[in-house]
């Protein structure tokens, strides 16, 4: 059968893959399954409750809710009637909540909780068209959901539903989806069906699991990248398991024995964190034995290229260390897929190593979002890169390094906004990414840096921040680091300390403090970051290393603005917050706070 539209996934479901577990979320402590024909069926009560109340094709319908079921059948249910989907994300602030209620022209808001519930419904009142609100938990006073799953089962239209069907073509808007941006306020990206399905087709041959497995879904289906990882899993027939919480995303691995999950790397960096932690719990030789296998698997290449003796080492170093591995992630992963960030090569080598092979891709909202994705196996595979481009997608570099993009699943453009859609899509058809790359054979692509974000030094010389943070965040000592010095005369950063990590350091060293702003500023810990920048220095090349650093006491959340939702780094937010520290390290200020005499830069001037 034809699939060109989003909905059209569920009749496939149903012709070819009926079963007992099509979705599945763990709830009051045992997992909850939602079978081929009861997907299908609430999907089609929602749609008929929307008809009655009036919801006609191209309505605006807000949501706000964490991985569960009953969000593919609202999804559905909205497109099928032709209904637009404007999904948000839960940890915005409540201007961008308002900005997007008023810009998205929505008319009815749908969230999953009692907290959203209070949290909307004031800001909801305040937008004209907004006409109703309704959560999916039972909430006292508010309308759930059920009410219009009721409505649609007392008013079943189905020669009217297979009407408006008929009538919504791959070309027609299904979803706006608001970027949540490092920068400025958001825009909303429209996407049509077929951005979402040419992706999905593009993409579902490379995915190494059949109808016969199972996935754990974590990542908010708000964000495009889980959405349509969601949308292939469905179309490949695979069962979809929503975890509890990214906090019980271990257990829930150990139960769900999973084929895969997707991941935006600074998850995969804490599965590998956690792992070196219980490694350094270990005693004698069997701490010795870890860190042996970890040793090795961090000098892994594909394709045997390091020869019969490694890849003998290796196979003892399985048997001893990666089974248990394996077996902590519920023993079952035949693939990891990473997207939404750079993820550190050195993470795709131990996990592939360690028979959890890493299939990472690369692309934007506005691309729907795939363009390039590495496939399960070299040749199609290499580290440090996103792999090849898809079939259906051009790519070509321009004279300036930025990738430009052509394709089936590129949006329709900016929701209300034809100035910032031209400044992206230029007259020839190519949309400007933003990011640096270039293309090696076999038509791989390796991303570099962000166009935006590359800066100048004072001396000439040019620095790719992202590039010299992924290698800095290797270190066990840092969370998150900002790279800075446009105009300067050198490279310096900003350090988020990993505080679980250096707590426990602090504690083996008898390290006395009251808190983290005392535990930051003293001396033994300074030293320690000192030495640890010191010896990551030594492998970049000489302006890019970090000459001077300044931590923060604080961690860097979406909740606190230094992150994205999608836990990109807004930079002007985490300049603009660190503002003190980034005047004493350039010498506007000293320990004190008290003006200096600039050093690099005569137009700077008091506040």
């Amino acid at each position: 059968m034809e699939i060109n539209r989003t909905f059209d996934i569920v009749e496939k479901l149903i012709a070819e893959y009926p079963k007992e577990d099509a979705l599945a979320v763990k709830r009051n402590g045992s997992w909850e399954k939602f079978s081929t024909v009861e997907y299908r069926s609430m999907t089609d009560q929602f749609s008929y409750g929307l008809m009655a109340m009036g919801v006609k094709k191209g309505d605006k319908i807000f949501t706000i809710s964490n991985n569960r079921p009953e969000w593919n059948m609202i999804d559905m249910g909205m497109s099928q009637v032709g209904a637009v989907h404007v999904p948000v994300y839960p940890n915005n602030s409540d201007e961008e909540y308002l900005h997007i209620l008023s810009h998205s022209d929505a008319r009815y808001v749908i969230v999953s909780s009692a907290v959203f519930f209070e949290k909307i419904k004031p800001l909801a009142s305040q937008i004209p068209t907004v006409e109703k609100v309704f959560t999916i938990d039972q909430v006292s006073g508010a309308p759930n959901w059920k009410e219009i799953l009721e409505l649609g089962a007392a008013n079943l239209q189905p020669e009217k539903l297979k009407e408006i069907k008929d009538s919504i073509s791959a070309g027609d808007l299904v979803s706006i989806i608001y970027t949540s941006g490092t920068t400025g306020r958001s825009k909303g990206v429209m996407l049509s069906h077929n951005n979402f399905m040419a992706n999905v087709k593009a993409s579902i041959h490379l995915l190494p699991v059949d109808h016969t497995g199972r996935f754990l879904s974590f990542l908010p289906l708000c964000h495009v990248f889980e959405r349509m990882v969601n949308y292939l899993l469905q179309l490949q027939g695979v069962s979809v398991y929503y975890a509890e919480s990214t906090e019980t995303i271990g257990d829930n691995l150990r139960e769900v024995n999973p084929d895969g999950f997707a991941a935006v790397p600074r998850v995969i960096e804490k599965l590998y964190d956690k792992l070196i932690l219980k490694g350094k719990e270990l005693t004698g030789i069997k701490k010795g034995l870890f860190f042996w296998a970890v040793g090795l698997a961090l000098k892994y290449e594909l394709n045997g290229e390091n020869g019969a003796i490694y890849e003998m080492k290796r196979k003892i170093a399985d048997k001893l260390i990666f089974s248990k591995w394996r077996i902590a992630l519920g023993g079952n992963v035949k693939v990891v897929i990473s997207g939404g960030a750079a993820l550190q090569p050195r993470l795709a080598r131990v996990f592939c190593c360690a028979g959890l092979p890493i299939q990472e891709g690369y692309g934007l909202t506005e691309t729907s979002p795939v363009i390039a994705v590495n496939h399960a196996n070299w040749p199609n595979m290499r580290f440090g890169t996103v792999g090849p481009v898809l079939d259906n997608v051009e790519v070509k570099i321009a004279d300036d390094g930025e990738i430009l993009m052509k394709g089936p699943s590129l949006m329709m453009g900016y929701y209300k906004d034809p100035e910032k859609t031209a400044e992206v899509i230029d007259s020839d058809g190519w949309f400007h990414t933003g990011d640096i790359g270039e293309l090696q054979d076999r038509n791989i692509l390796k991303i570099t840096d962000r166009k935006k974000e590359i800066f100048k030094l004072s001396t000439g010389k040019y620095v790719a921040p992202q590039v010299i943070e992924n290698i800095f965040k290797e270190s066990p000592f840092i969370e998150q680091i900002m790279v800075v010095g446009a105009d300067e005369k050198f490279t310096a950063a900003i350090i988020c300390p990993s505080f679980h990590f250096l707590n426990g350091w602090a504690f083996l060293h008898q390290v006395k403090y009251r808190d983290t702003k005392e535990l930051i500023k003293h001396p033994k810990v300074i030293e320690r970051f000192r030495h640890e920048v010191e010896n990551i220095n030594a492998r970049l090349n000489p302006h890019e290393q970090i000459k001077q650093f300044e931590l923060t006491c604080t961690e860097w959340t979406p909740e606190t603005g230094e992150l994205s939702p999608t836990l990109k780094l807004r930079r002007n937010v985490v300049k603009n917050k660190y503002r003190v520290l980034f005047d004493r390290i350039y010498g506007y200020t000293d320990a004190d706070g008290h003006l200096q005499a600039p050093k690099t830069n005569p137009d700077f001037k008091e506040d």
